[in-house]
Formats: C-alpha cells, structure tokens, sequence
C-alpha cells in the first residue's frame, strides 16, 4: 500500500474542496501522493463526469504521464481540503534509470496498453453515474445504534449521507435504504470513500460521508434507477 513508504518530495501543495489538480487530456508528468485528505479521480464520458475512484491518504497519483510520457487520462479534483506532495522528479528519474531499457520498454508498453484497454472499456460499456438531487431517507448502524439520516446527492454506484459524526475511511456496512413509493427499504452493502467532518467543512459545504455500494442486487439496481430518474423529490 502506498502510505507504507516514505516518499523524496519536491514540496507540498494544499486544495480547497473541489479544486481541479490535474485536468484530463492536459500535458504533465508530475506525480502526486496524498499527504491529508481525499482525491477524486474522473473521466468525461460522452459529455458527462463518470466517477472512476476517491483516493486516500497515502495513495499515489499522475504515475501513467510518468511512466509513459502521455497526457493526463482523468481529471484529479480535491475533495475538502487537502494536501498532496509532489514526489521529487529527479528522485523519481535516478530510481527509474536504475532499470534495465528492456525493463523501461516493457513497464512503458503496459501504461500505454493499460491507457488503450481503459479508453476502449469506457467508449463501448462505461456506464456514467450522475448524481441526482433527490431527498431520500436511510438508516446506518454505529457502534451497536442506528442512526436515521438523509441524502439529497445519490447515484446508482452510491451518495452522500449529510451528517455531523461520519464514519471512519474504509467503515463498511449494510444502508437501509427507504425510496419513495417503495415498500420494503432496500438493503446494500457499503463502504465509506471519503468523510467531511464538520471541522473541515467549508461555508458552502454540509459535512458527512461519500458511500459507495459494493453489492447490489440488480433488481435494487433497477428499482433505484427508476427513482432516481422519476420526477419529484427533487430537493
């Protein structure tokens, strides 16, 4: 795992909550860690943001302009503040001189497949999740309690959970999740990408927790998308 190592670093940068780091399809070979923080990772799919992942404290980032010396396959932007530095490029340099060319060619030969498979996944079968303002009630458990709360920022792949005590990082847990129209709550497995502690919460901001769902029924799939695409509701 990344945040086991100790990184040479050039310096430090600091982003506020949304704050563009890296842009897709811009030049650039910096590579980033995550010192305090989260990042999301993003691609445009046919016109639309299409979340790939949130990056931790402790994860690298920008590795593929690196390596393969092309331009910048997602958009990087901070969520709430967060700090990154900058991996020293003359460190990064010497220690991948160190490599055999055949061991360069090689490593640059898989970044530059890795780039074709991933820009070919999402121009045939990549599915955008947008998020959509809706006002629907769930329930978690914490520490032997559940809690009543609401989101009105949810997708089919997760949401957020307006909160002023969110989950630790990494917490997973099964969301009872209550749609309008629909009897029985739907029941997901899910895991907490990000939190907004109310500390780190800018004016504009709510704190709370990014959730994402690991397993989903497809008929709880189907029957989220029917409501998240229905009218009303809309907060």
């Amino acid at each position: 795992m990344a945040g086991e190592y100790v990184y040479n670093l050039a310096g430090e940068e600091t982003y506020k909550d949304g704050q563009t780091v890296i842009r897709e399809g811009s030049p650039g070979d910096w590579v980033y860690v995550i010192l305090s923080g989260s990042v999301e990772i993003s691609k445009a799919i046919r016109g639309k943001k299409c979340i790939v992942e949130v990056l931790q404290t402790g994860e690298v980032f920008g590795e593929l302009g690196f390596i393969g010396g092309m331009k910048r396959t997602a958009t990087a932007c901070a969520v709430g503040e967060t700090t990154l530095g900058i991996i020293d490029r003359g460190f990064l340099e010497e220690e991948y001189n160190r490599l055999s060319g055949q061991f360069r060619s090689i490593l640059e030969t898989v970044t530059r497949r890795f780039q074709k498979i991933l820009e070919r996944l999402y121009d045939q079968g990549g599915r955008t999740e947008p998020r959509v303002p809706k006002v629907l009630s769930l329930t978690y458990k914490e520490r032997g309690a559940f809690i009543n709360a609401y989101t009105d920022n949810a997708s089919n792949g997760g949401l957020f959970i307006k909160t002023e005590k969110p989950l630790e990082v990494g917490f997973q847990f099964i969301l009872r999740l209550q749609l309008p129209g629909v009897p029985n709550p739907l029941q997901i497995k899910s895991e907490v990408r990000w939190a907004r502690p109310p500390e780190k919460a800018q004016p504009d901001q709510s704190p709370g927790m990014g959730i994402q769902f690991l397993e989903i029924s497809e008929n709880d799939t189907r029957v989220m998308k029917e409501c998240l695409s229905a009218p009303g509701q809309d907060k």
